[in-house]
C-alpha cells in the first residue's frame, strides 16, 4: 500500500506540471505520452488528482452489450490472451483486454487477489477510459494510439500510483482501433526501465492478435504475406495485404499500412500491389506453384528493400477460382536455360521474363551490369533458348582486342591485305557468327572509326573485309554488353548516338552480386558445378552471403574454386575460404584480377568438368601473386602443408620465379 505522504507528494507533483495552486512548473513526466495525458486529465476533463475516484465495474448488462459488439474478434483473440497471460502470470501481472471505449471485456487474473483487484480497477468490465480513470496505460493507449507503460507514479490518480500497467494497441484491418491489450500489477518496486521487457511481450502478442484476426476477417481472400527474412515469413511474416482477383489491395495490417505510408499510398483509393513491388500480377500467382519453398523475394519499387514474400490461400470455397488464379500463374514458358541462371531474385526475374519475351526475335538486345555479373552468360543463354541456337555463338571482348587487330577481327580480311597474313584470308567473327549470334562485350570501350562501320553492318546487313571491294552479307544477331554508363559515353561524344539506338532494342539489367535476394541459390548452384561431392558448412555458407563481392560472380567462383581447392574433405569451412573472406564478413575484397580476354566469360555462371582445372590454377596462382611467392605464406592461407602446396604447383605446371633463372 501506498502512503499518504506519497499520495500527498504525487498530488503537488501533478498539479505542479499543470501550474496549478500557484505553484511554479517544476516537473517534467517520464514520458511526452505521459505529460499530455496529465494535461488533457487537468484541462480538457477536469478532473482532480487530489480527489481519488473509486475504480468503476460497468453492468453485468452493459458489460455483455460490449462483449456482444466484439464477439468474432473475442473468440479470435483468446488464445493468444491466455498464451500471454501464462508468461506473465508468475510475475503478479493480470491481463486485461478492453474494447476500444476502454471497457475490460476479458480478464485473467489470481482468484487469491479478486478483492484487491477489484479495488484497483483491475477486472472485468473496469471502466479504464481517461475521462474517468485519468492517465493510465488502457485510457491513454486509446488516446494515443500507441503501445506505452504507465508505470507507477506516471499515473493521474493518486490512488493508483503503486500500479504498473503495459498496453499495446490492436487495431483492425482497416486501421481503426479494435481493442487495448494490457498486463498490470498491483505492486511493484521496480525502475520504469524494468518494464521494458512487459512492452514488448505486449506489443508482440497484440500484432499476433491482430494478424489472426486479419487473417480471420479476409479469410475468402487471397492473402500476401511478406517479411525481410525469408525463414521467418512462413510463420511470422510482419506484413499482410488482402488482394482482389486483380492484384489491388483490400486491406493491410498495421506493418503494411506503415510502409504504405512511407509510400504515400495509404490514402490512396485503389493501390495495386504488382505496381509496388515492381513485378505483374502473375508473379505474385505463382509463388505457390513455382516455388519450392513457397517463397519469393520481391523488391520495393520506390525503395529498393528486398521482401520475401508467400501467399495463403483464400478458403475451399473459391477453389475454383484458385485453380484459375494457378493458370493464370503458369502462362509463362519455362526456359531452362535462361531459368537456370537465377531463383527468386526480382531484378533477375524481370530480366529473364524479358529474355523470354525476346529471345526468339532478331531484335539487338544491350545488357548492362558491373565487371563479373555474367553478362556473357546471359547472352549465350538467350542464343541457347532461340531459334539461332543451332548456329554459331561468337564472343568477342572489344576492350581486350588490340586496337589494330580488331577491325581485321571483326570484318576479316582478303589475301594479301597484311604481311603475314593469312594466304587465303581470314574471315571476321562477324561472318563466323553467320546464322547465329554476335556477342560485343564492353562495346563501349569499342574505337569510333569501328563504331561507323559495325553500324553499317547492323543498317545493311553487311560487311566489308579489310581489303575488300565488295561487301558480303550476313545474317546475325547482335547482342552487346557494357559495364559502362553508355549513355554518359553518348552526351560525351565518345559513342555514336545512332549506333547506341541501333544496339539498344532493348535492355537488360544484371544486379550486382551484392543486392541478389538469391546469393544461397547461387552459390549453392556454383558449387554443385564445381564438384557435386563437396558441400558448405553452415559458417562457410554464412561468411559467403556475408561478403560484398566487389567481383560480383566471377569473384565467387573464384572464392569457391580456391576454396574446393584446398579443401581437405568433402566439406568446407570457413577456414578454406580465402583470408578476405573469412575475416571481414562485411568488407570483401576482389580475390582475383579480371579474367583475360580470350577466357570464357561463362566461368562466372556456367561451369563444366573441362574448367575446372583451369580455375584451380587460376586461383591458386592469384593466391601466389598475393603473397608475392611466398610458399610459407600461401600454404599458412590455404591452411595445408608447404609439401602438399608444392604437388600443387607441380600438378598446374607453374612455374616459381626463382625456377625461371635456372
Amino acid at each position: 500500500m501506498h502512503s499518504t505522504s506519497q499520495q500527498r507528494r504525487h498530488i503537488n507533483t501533478v498539479l505542479s506540471y499543470g501550474g496549478h495552486q500557484g505553484i511554479s512548473k517544476s516537473y517534467s513526466p517520464s514520458h511526452d505520452i505521459i505529460g499530455r495525458s496529465w494535461q488533457r486529465c487537468l484541462n480538457e476533463y477536469g478532473l482532480d488528482p487530489s480527489q481519488p475516484r473509486q475504480a468503476r465495474i460497468v453492468t453485468h448488462q452493459t458489460l455483455r452489450e460490449h462483449q456482444d459488439s466484439v464477439d468474432e474478434f473475442l473468440n479470435v483473440a483468446r488464445a493468444g490472451v491466455e498464451q500471454l497471460y501464462t508468461q506473465v502470470a508468475s510475475l503478479g501481472y493480470v491481463l486485461l483486454l478492453s474494447d476500444y471505449r476502454g471497457i475490460t471485456v476479458q480478464f485473467l487474473g489470481n482468484k487469491h487477489d479478486n478483492d484487491r483487484l477489484h479495488r484497483a480497477g483491475l477486472f472485468l468490465g473496469a471502466d479504464w477510459t481517461e475521462q474517468y480513470a485519468g492517465t493510465s496505460a488502457v485510457g491513454t493507449c486509446i488516446k494515443e494510439q500507441q503501445a506505452l507503460t504507465c508505470h507507477r507514479v506516471d499515473h493521474f490518480d493518486s490512488s493508483h500510483i503503486g500500479l504498473t500497467c503495459t498496453a499495446a494497441p490492436i487495431k483492425d484491418p482497416s486501421g481503426e482501433l479494435l481493442a487495448v491489450l494490457d498486463i498490470s500489477a498491483l505492486d511493484s518496486s521496480r525502475t520504469p526501465d524494468s518494464q521494458n521487457f512487459a512492452l514488448h511481450l505486449t506489443q508482440l502478442y497484440a500484432r499476433l492478435i491482430e494478424d489472426a484476426y486479419f487473417l480471420r476477417r479476409y479469410r475468402h481472400s487471397l492473402i500476401f504475406r511478406c517479411d525481410q527474412s525469408r525463414e521467418l515469413v512462413q510463420v511470422n511474416g510482419q506484413l499482410l495485404f488482402a488482394l482482389d482477383q486483380q492484384g489491388d489491395i483490400l486491406a493491410a495490417n498495421s506493418a503494411a499500412r506503415a510502409l504504405l505510408s512511407t509510400l504515400n499510398l495509404l490514402n490512396q483509393p485503389s493501390v495495386s500491389l504488382p505496381l509496388i513491388l515492381e513485378c505483374e500480377w502473375r508473379d505474385i500467382l505463382s509463388i505457390t506453384y513455382k516455388s519450392k519453398d513457397g517463397t519469393r523475394a520481391f523488391r520495393v519499387s520506390a525503395t529498393q528493400q528486398t521482401l520475401f514474400g508467400m501467399l495463403i490461400e483464400p478458403t475451399p470455397h473459391l477453389s475454383s477460382k484458385s485453380s484459375t488464379l494457378q493458370e493464370q500463374s503458369t502462362q509463362e514458358e519455362p526456359v531452362p536455360a535462361l531459368d537456370c541462371l537465377a531463383a527468386d531474385d526480382p531484378a533477375m526475374q524481370q530480366t529473364i521474363s524479358l529474355a523470354k519475351r525476346l529471345r526468339h526475335r532478331d531484335l539487338s538486345l544491350l545488357i548492362l551490369g558491373e565487371t563479373g555479373t555474367g553478362k556473357e552468360v546471359l547472352a549465350r543463354a538467350i542464343h541457347d533458348s532461340s531459334k539461332r541456337a543451332n548456329n554459331a555463338f561468337m564472343a568477342v571482348n572489344c576492350a581486350a582486342i588490340a586496337e589494330s587487330l580488331i577491325e581485321s577481327e571483326l570484318f576479316g580480311y582478303v589475301p594479301g591485305t597484311f604481311t603475314g597474313g593469312r594466304a587465303k584470308g581470314a574471315k571476321g567473327l562477324i561472318q563466323q557468327a553467320g546464322g547465329g549470334t554476335l556477342f560485343l562485350d564492353e562495346i563501349g570501350d569499342m574505337p569510333l572509326h569501328l563504331q561507323t562501320r559495325l553500324l553499317r553492318v547492323l543498317a545493311e546487313g553487311q560487311v566489308l573485309p579489310v581489303g575488300a571491294v565488295k561487301p558480303v552479307k550476313v545474317d546475325i544477331r547482335v547482342l552487346a554488353a557494357t559495364h559502362c554508363n553508355i549513355e554518359r559515353l553518348v552526351a560525351d561524344g565518345r559513342f555514336r548516338e545512332d549506333l547506341f539506338y541501333r544496339l539498344n532494342g532493348a535492355t537488360l539489367k544484371l544486379p550486382a552480386l551484392k543486392s541478389r535476394a538469391d546469393k544461397h541459390y547461387l552459390i549453392q548452384t556454383l558449387l554443385k558445378r564445381i564438384n557435386p561431392a563437396v558441400r558448405l558448412r553452415a559458417d562457410a555458407m554464412s561468411a559467403l552471403l556475408a561478403c560484398e563481392w566487389p567481383g560480383n560472380i566471377r569473384q565467387l567462383c573464384n572464392t569457391l574454386t580456391f576454396a574446393e581447392a584446398i579443401c581437405e574433405t568433402d566439406e568446407i569451412t570457413v577456414h578454406n575460404l580465402p583470408e578476405e573472406c573469412a575475416m571481414d564478413r562485411r568488407k570483401s575484397v576482389s580475390l582475383s584480377m579480371p579474367l583475360k580476354a580470350d577466357t570464357p566469360e561463362h566461368l562466372g555462371v556456367s561451369i563444366t568438368e573441362s574448367d575446372v582445372p583451369f580455375l584451380e590454377k587460376q586461383a591458386l596462382l592469384e593466391t601466389l601473386r598475393q603473397h608475392r611467392w611466398n610458399i610459407s605464406a600461401v600454404a599458412k592461407q590455404s591452411n595445408i602443408s608447404r609439401p602438399t602446396l608444392y604437388r600443387r604447383i607441380k600438378k598446374h605446371k607453374i612455374i616459381l620465379p626463382k625456377d625461371m633463372l635456372n
